[in-house]
């Protein structure tokens, strides 16, 4: 499928299925054909965003609440954890890359579909390992009420990410749906849940950064930012539901039901709204297995193993690195360039992330002292 036919395939779609919004094209990213000139751009752009990177990381080994989190995570764990946030983060240039030979809808049902098939030998084992008395049903109605919920979830988020991915870059894309980093403990206010005051720093630190990357001289946001930044939220949703449902049944069957309601759902949408071609999967197929394979089935479970040895908030941090290997691998694959005032943005959004994850650790560690104590 030609590059000009799919935009206008999913201009139409935006139009039918999403509120219009008065948009206008995205600055701070271009292609240079003259490599020299790409690469002067990119030296100065790249020493910003590492320098501050580097600066990050180095007064985080200072803090006291990351060294107490340190303590109780093994490098095994944290080697896991990165490499989930990797795969997870290259997955943006797949799904970037998979865009130009299929439509958003058929990508991500044959990305779902995929994913369940990958992860029914885990599924498989695991349950193989517990005795017979303790296998929850196959076939469990709360357990597929659970799955249908999450599934719609994920259908939501992933088609608009996917559908914003035409519009907008996998650098980009990879930060702006990070935020919801930010905005689980934001929904968590909902459900009466604590939060900290280093939630609501990270949030002005995410809205500043997500105004420097995106949002133009005019104050107008690109509509692939929108769409991403929209999916952000169903992001959230789908984890303060996890968080609920995980609780309650078992966590890789409600895994498998969630990707085979989203794979269902995105092809029911595909064939309403789009033309599926065999010969079009096959040119993709590489950055569909990659999503699926890699981002679904093995990350996913990458994730469940190390976090059984990992501080729940030191594993968001080094998972909100995610938004850097997205930024890293459009800068490698697919020569996105990003502005120096992007890369601020960027780094605001950064520390945002980790500081929403980070400041609270303090007062929880100094009150369970406490306790003790007493």
């Amino acid at each position: 499928m030609e590059k000009r036919e799919l935009e206008d395939n999913v201009t139409v779609l935006t139009r039918k299925i999403i509120l219009p919004v008065s948009l206008h094209d995205e600055k701070g990213f271009t292609r240079e054909g003259n490599a020299n000139k790409w690469w002067q751009q990119q030296v100065p752009a790249a020493f910003l965003f590492l320098s501050g990177s580097m600066a990050i990381s180095f007064f985080l080994t200072l803090y006291p609440g990351y060294q107490r989190m340190q303590t109780r995570t093994s490098w095994q764990a944290n080697l896991l954890l990165l490499t989930t946030a990797m795969i997870w983060g290259f997955a943006f240039v797949a799904q970037r890359l998979g865009m130009e030979h299929v439509s958003p809808f058929t990508f991500n049902a044959t990305r779902f579909a995929v994913g369940a098939v990958s992860l029914l030998p885990v599924l498989i084992a695991y349950r193989l390992k517990k005795p017979l008395s303790q296998r929850p049903p196959i076939f469990d109605r709360f357990g597929l009420l659970g799955g249908l919920c999450l599934g719609v979830a994920l259908f939501l988020g992933s088609s608009l990410q996917q559908i914003g991915i035409v519009y907008t870059t996998a650098g980009k894309a990879g930060f702006i749906t990070g935020l919801y980093v930010i905005i689980v403990p934001l929904l968590g206010l909902f459900w009466k849940q604590k939060t900290g005051m280093g939630t609501w720093l990270g949030a002005f630190l995410a809205v500043a950064g997500m105004y420097f990357l995106s949002i133009s001289d005019g104050f107008n946001i690109s509509q692939g930012d929108l769409l991403v930044l929209i999916s952000a939220l169903f992001w959230a949703i789908h984890v303060q539901m996890i968080s609920w449902f995980t609780r309650r049944f078992d966590s890789l069957l409600l895994s498998l039901y969630q990707f085979l309601f989203c794979a269902a759902l995105s092809w029911l949408c595909a064939l309403q709204w789009e033309t599926i071609s065999i010969s079009a999967i096959r040119a993709a197929i590489y950055p569909i297995l990659y999503a699926g394979v890699m981002s679904v089935g093995i990350a996913y479970t990458l994730q469940v193993v190390a976090q059984q040895k990992a501080h729940p908030a030191h594993a968001a941090i080094i998972l909100s690195l995610e938004s850097v290997f997205a930024l890293l691998g459009g800068w490698l694959f697919l020569e996105e360039i990003l502005s120096p005032r992007g890369l601020f943005g960027c780094s605001l959004m950064l520390t945002g992330m980790i500081l929403s994850q980070l400041l609270p650790i303090p007062m929880t560690a100094k009150k369970a002292s406490r306790c003790e104590g007493e």
